[in-house]
């Protein structure tokens, strides 16, 4: 790779989370390929249909489908959390590359994080809201 390769080729850098799980997205123009942790994206997610569609979202609203390879650094929690955190992670890459992206993908709620995480325990209960049975006498 020659320095006008690299210049030519620009990355673009998206960061997504959701529950315990991270996601680094590195979006790169060409095929459309998604490696995750260094594996395709299909065996990494196990095939399902419905963590593949989640995943690749944001580029088929674009119609960007097949313009750029997906790498995925991904820790932390379960392959749904981790598919999420990546639609998010893309999503933010795609607008970093033309902000008039950013009003599909705000319609569409791709920005958005999903903020839910599991509740801390509390002292006196047996989990989050769980309490002792109450007894009168």
């Amino acid at each position: 790779m020659t320095i006008t390769d690299s210049i030519t080729k620009a990355h673009y850098f998206g960061t997504g989370r959701r529950k315990t799980s991270v996601a680094r997205v590195k979006l790169i123009p060409g095929s459309g390929k998604l490696i995750i942790n260094g594996l395709p994206g299909e065996s990494y997610l196990q095939f399902s249909p419905n963590y593949l569609r989640i995943s690749y979202s944001p580029l088929k609203v674009l119609g960007l489908s097949k313009e750029y390879d997906i790498h995925v650094k991904t820790e932390g929690g379960g392959l749904t959390g981790q598919a999420d955190a990546i639609r998010l992670g893309l999503a933010r890459a795609l607008c970093r590359i033309n902000p008039e992206n950013r009003t599909t993908l705000k319609a569409e709620g791709f920005l958005t994080r999903d903020a839910r995480t599991k509740e801390r325990k509390k002292y006196g209960l047996r989990k989050a809201r769980k309490a002792p049975q109450y007894s009168k006498r």
